[in-house]
């Protein structure tokens, strides 16, 4: 028996981090730890007080939420203190609070403390931009899965062109280079590639070719 790895996955904005951990987690029948699901089951839990939604509102649900991602049946399921909220979670009433949430310091520590409980277990992939320097910094596996500037803009405007977005691509350009510094000159655990982390550049790459890439890594 092959030893549950854990897999560290950062890397900026439109780089393709979690459609591509997804599917790798899926191959390897990993547990995909979707940190943003987990920010959302806080929003939810939050608004089952059925109390006008603050800060301290917010903080009041967080000290004994328990928060938990599972891989089975070739799905995740996500439960809050034992209850599934897989679905509950994606609202538009969730959305509209998920990023005031997110914001709040002692939501953060105590989800990076349940993200560190969980992969204890082994066999989990978690993305996103601190995973490998703050939040799993004994991964087995380091990934840091970048593409180029005028790539990730041309990725992201096809993304909205499907959706019926009506953005330029110099607009989504800008866009991505704002959010590149605005993570890299962050005070709280900015985006920097750990020092053990592998570079993977997926300019001029498909999505197979990226998650084969990471297979590899990982066997």
């Amino acid at each position: 028996m092959n030893k549950k790895l854990v897999v560290a996955i950062d890397g900026p904005a439109g780089a393709g981090k979690s459609t591509v951990a997804q599917l790798a987690a899926k191959q390897l029948g990993y547990t995909y730890i979707d940190t943003g699901a987990m920010y959302r089951a806080v929003a939810w839990k939050t608004l089952q007080q059925h109390k006008p939604v603050t800060d301290e509102l917010i903080l009041s649900v967080v000290p004994d939420i328990d928060v938990d991602l599972r891989y089975a049946g070739g799905k995740t399921t996500v439960t809050v203190d034992g209850t599934d909220v897989t679905a509950a979670i994606r609202t538009p009433e969730v959305s509209h609070i998920v990023s005031q949430v997110a914001a709040l310091g002692p939501v953060r520590e105590k989800m990076v403390a349940l993200q560190r409980k969980m992969a204890e277990r082994g066999g989990v992939l978690m993305d996103g931009r601190d995973i490998a320097t703050n939040v799993l910094p004994n991964a087995d596996v380091k990934i840091y899965l970048t593409a180029s500037v005028e790539e990730r803009a041309q990725r992201r405007w096809k993304e909205m062109q499907e959706k019926g977005y009506d953005m330029t691509l110099e607009e989504l350009q800008k866009d991505i280079e704002a959010r590149d510094k605005a993570d890299m000159e962050r005070e709280i655990s900015p985006l920097v590639q750990a020092e053990d982390a592998t570079l993977l550049d997926t300019t001029g790459l498909s999505i197979d070719e990226v998650v084969e890439k990471i297979l590899g890594m990982c066997r």
